[in-house]
């Protein structure tokens, strides 16, 4: 076993950072954090409760209410964003590094991750400056016009996997359209998060306007979600949690956007180029460590090719390098928490009484410590399996046969999930009617998932609730105000005349 790599300043005491300042939790909570390759403990992070939520939501509520950010001009707070993605960039080795440590993800997965978080706040930046609302004459009579303006405090509670990049794609449209932000990061992955406070105040954000709190979902998240000086929340995560937020929303109607969870199927048919369906079909459910929710969990291939794909997928699977997420030789790191791993173990021993095992099925040999676990592949794997209906979230696939287009369509969708779809044809008749009657957010084809960030991103079904991305991003964190204006005279019943 190599030694354990650890980057060089590595923090043992993560904090808070509301209103311009790191602080610790008012009651001195804390958790302990540990890395996924050794599971030891490297820091403590201060655990936030309602009291820490309740200061964090104060700062940004001044800010909001007082401070200079929701009146600047939009050219002016785009300066900004673009400062901040400039600072993403500079740090990108650093926050790679530390994505890395935390999360095991492998390093040249969390390379790209700083980049795509740097591009968000550009995009946002252009987005905000091109902006402009809707204008509506009758002529001689009335005009009517849109006035938008951010709403206020925005809740944003983030995910373990490719944390930093995920927590940029709330940041950025919601610091963009002017509302101040209380972020909540997944309590397994605080690391890369701490870093955007120095980068923010670098940038000439101002004061109160981004809050962090560290803490469990159940006391932190739970604290932000009931707060009633918060408007809006955003969440990705995983369903059951969803859920939950969505009852303890209600009482205080808030603004909503949920992306959920997934278990997506890649759809190969007889006419599709094979070895692309093939590298992407591997790529989209290995790729980070398998820990995606718009993972191709699920592969349909229709019967003709069935045994010639599985044999072709089974040997590239057994071939995948699993091993330590710093060297830049592996393709699959370590899983994130000891939790986690169990989790996808226990799917693993499911698997092997519901489909036939070709590739993987435990720990990889040279591993004994840390949360690897092989790609592992099932193929004849039945539609009311639980390896085919419910979320693994790690590096395990099950692979099902179909006869026609008509079974294709029941099997992808058969599942409570509706995230996205991946469909392989040369079809092109096929290919878009079955694009448009897949039970899925997004679909791509003869693709992985290579996101446009002007196209919505969001599931149906259990996998989520609204859209963001692009304007829809915009309109999440703003309210549309229409403005009537009379021209002419107003023909008016005069009652109790």
């Amino acid at each position: 076993m190599a030694e354990h790599y650890l980057p060089d300043n590595l923090p043992t005491h993560i904090q808070h950072y509301i209103d311009g300042k790191f602080v610790d939790s008012v009651g001195g909570e804390t958790f302990d954090v540990l890395d996924p390759v050794s599971n030891g403990n490297y820091a403590t992070a201060a655990a936030g409760q309602k009291a820490d939520i309740d200061l964090a939501v104060a700062a940004a509520t001044e800010a909001f209410n007082n401070g200079p950010w929701p009146r600047m001009k939009p050219r002016e707070r785009a300066r900004i964003l673009n400062k901040i993605a400039d600072a993403v960039e500079a740090q990108e080795a650093r926050l790679a590094e530390l994505e890395t440590f935390d999360s095991g993800l492998p390093i040249t997965q969390a390379r790209g991750q700083a980049l795509r978080a740097a591009e968000n706040f550009r995009f946002f930046a252009d987005l905000i400056v091109a902006q402009f609302d809707d204008a509506m004459k009758v002529p001689g009579a009335q005009i009517n016009y849109v006035n938008r303006k951010p709403i206020g405090v925005a809740g944003l509670i983030t995910p373990w996997n490719t944390p930093f990049m995920l927590e940029s794609w709330k940041l950025a449209p919601a610091l963009a359209s002017g509302c101040t932000v209380v972020l909540k990061p997944a309590e397994f992955t605080p690391l890369s998060a701490s870093l955007w406070a120095t980068i923010f105040e670098e940038a000439g954000l101002p004061q109160g306007v981004f809050n962090l709190v560290n803490g469990l979902g159940e006391e932190a998240g739970d604290s932000l979600v009931k707060h009633p000086g918060v408007p809006l929340i955003s969440f990705t995560g995983e369903t059951t949690t969803g859920q939950t937020i969505f009852r303890n929303a209600a009482t205080g109607l808030k603004g909503l956007s949920m992306e959920l969870g997934g278990k997506s199927p890649c759809v190969v048919f007889a006419d599709a180029d094979l070895d692309a369906a093939i590298d992407s079909a591997l790529f989209g459910v290995f790729s980070l460590n398998g820990e995606r929710c718009t993972a191709g969990s699920r592969i349909l291939v229709e019967q003709s090719i069935y045994d010639e794909f599985c044999e072709k997928f089974a040997a590239r699977a057994k071939n995948i390098v699993v091993g330590d997420p710093h060297d830049p030789k592996t393709e699959v790191g370590a899983l994130v928490h000891p939790e986690h791993y169990n989790k996808v173990m226990s799917y693993v021993e499911i698997g092997k009484t519901e489909g036939r095992l070709l590739a993987g099925g435990g720990r990889p040999e040279g591993l004994e410590t840390g949360n690897y676990v092989s790609p592992t592949v099932f193929a004849d794997v039945l539609p009311e399996a639980r390896i085919f209906q419910e979320e693994i979230f790690g590096p395990v696939v099950a692979i099902t046969p179909f006869e026609n287009d008509d079974e294709a369509l029941a099997l992808a969708n058969g599942v409570k999930y509706g995230l996205a779809a991946y469909i392989w044809t040369q079809n092109l008749t096929r290919a878009h009617n079955f694009s448009q009657n897949v039970e899925a957010g997004m679909v791509w084809l003869n693709s992985h998932n290579v996101r446009d960030l002007r196209t919505p991103f969001g599931g149906v079904k259990a996998s989520g609730l609204g859209h963001e991305g692009g304007f829809r991003s915009i309109d999440f964190y703003t309210d549309q105000q229409a403005v009537h204006i009379t021209l002419g005279t107003v023909h008016t019943p005069k009652f109790g005349a």
